[in-house]
């Protein structure tokens, strides 16, 4: 987690997406063996980077936590992000079974949890191939993480940047 905030270099208020099988860091099939103890320790780890990396930086980040399949990729966050953003709220509560572990356990720990379907993050963590790419900006750049996997689970990262247009003319920062 880490990795990604240092290399995305996120603005003051931007999303980080993040998707996580815990039936995948077992090696099991995606969605079949779900653990809310794993999905606590992912949590804990990504909140100690995130409260770790804001210690060196005056910035304020949201995370949405996307659930699985069965609720169509819903999302996760906070209150906060959603006024801001002016996202639609939909009514439903992740479970473990309906949503995946992560997002209910981070539904239990946000002071203020709310649903919505979709969202265009700026950066984005993805633990065992949940396809976090539909929730992100157009233009995604591979981050390379120096652990590549979490238990059996493959752990791919990315952050995003403006489209570049214009052609050959065009002068880019």
């Amino acid at each position: 987690m880490l990795e990604l905030l240092y290399e995305a270099n996120l603005d003051d208020g931007e999303i980080i997406v993040i998707g996580c099988s815990t039936s995948e860091v077992m090696g099991e099939k995606i969605g079949s063996s779900s653990s809310w103890e794993i999905a606590e320790s992912i949590y804990e780890g990504i909140i100690s980077a995130i409260n770790s990396y804001l210690t060196d930086y005056q910035k304020q980040l949201f995370l949405a936590f996307q659930c699985c399949e069965h609720l169509n990729r819903a999302l996760l966050i906070e209150e906060k992000c959603l006024q801001q953003y002016n996202f639609e709220q939909v009514t439903v509560v992740p479970s473990p079974k309906a949503g995946g572990s992560l997002p209910s356990v981070a539904y239990t720990r946000f002071d203020s949890p709310v649903m919505i379907e979709r969202i265009t993050a700026h950066a984005g963590l993805d633990i065992g191939d949940t396809f976090i790419g539909m929730h992100l900006k157009p233009v995604a750049v591979p981050v390379r993480p120096s652990i590549q996997n979490i238990g059996s689970a493959h752990v791919t990262m990315a952050k995003t940047r403006p489209r570049l247009i214009g052609g050959n003319r065009a002068i880019y920062k």
